[in-house]
């Protein structure tokens, strides 16, 4: 009976019980996870897709936001230039048509109403008191429009004209890192500044 109880203990320890076997196979199948690399091209690909998506839509962010910034440039430059030589006339222009007269060569790269847009052109006395003005921004961080006029001086007489813009930034990410104004905007501004040529007002 003793020999016989000993072959059964022993019969018992050799066979592997259930919870043996599910950790062996556990175990096998971590090795064979980890040692397979036939999934590792698309698990690489899906780490590095968000980055890459991140980085070209910022570079097209960015590019159209400086194509803008340009044309704009561009438009306040033709503008002033017109102004300064007689075309456009003083007593001619106010705030409806300087803006009508931007929008329409700025609406390019912009909506058609030019949501946005905003203008000053004044006279001075002196160039030092035309380099004195500044931008400043309201305590919500929205471009401050409160001294802005369009009120162009007569022939010879020292004027500028400054164009602003609230771009908005489309990327959600970038409107956080260059956004300046309220609402993910940014602020596009042109300044020129000039002597008009002699004219007949």
């Amino acid at each position: 009976m003793v020999l016989d109880n000993d072959w059964d203990i022993e019969a018992e320890m050799s066979i592997p019980s259930e919870s043996n076997t599910t950790n062996r196979r556990r175990v096998g199948f971590s090795r064979l996870f980890l040692r397979n690399r036939e999934g590792s091209t698309s698990i690489e690909f899906t780490m590095l897709a968000l980055p890459f998506a991140m980085l070209v839509f910022a570079i097209l962010e960015s590019c159209i936001s400086f194509a803008g910034q340009q044309v704009m440039a561009n438009i306040t430059d033709d503008v002033a230039r017109q102004i300064r030589t007689g075309q456009l006339r003083p007593a001619t222009l106010d705030k409806a048509a300087l803006k009508t007269l931007i929008c329409d060569q700025l609406k390019i790269i912009v909506a058609s109403d030019c949501p946005g847009l905003e203008v000053d052109l004044r006279q001075f006395a002196t160039f030092a008191d035309a380099a004195k003005v500044r931008i400043k921004l309201t305590t919500d961080r929205d471009l401050d429009t409160t001294d802005f006029a369009v009120s162009p001086g007569p022939s010879l007489s020292k004027n500028m004209l400054r164009v602003f813009y609230k771009w908005p930034v489309m990327t959600d990410f970038m409107a956080k890192l260059v956004s300046n104004l309220k609402d993910g905007k940014t602020l596009h501004f042109a300044t020129v500044t000039w002597q008009n040529e002699p004219f007949d007002d």
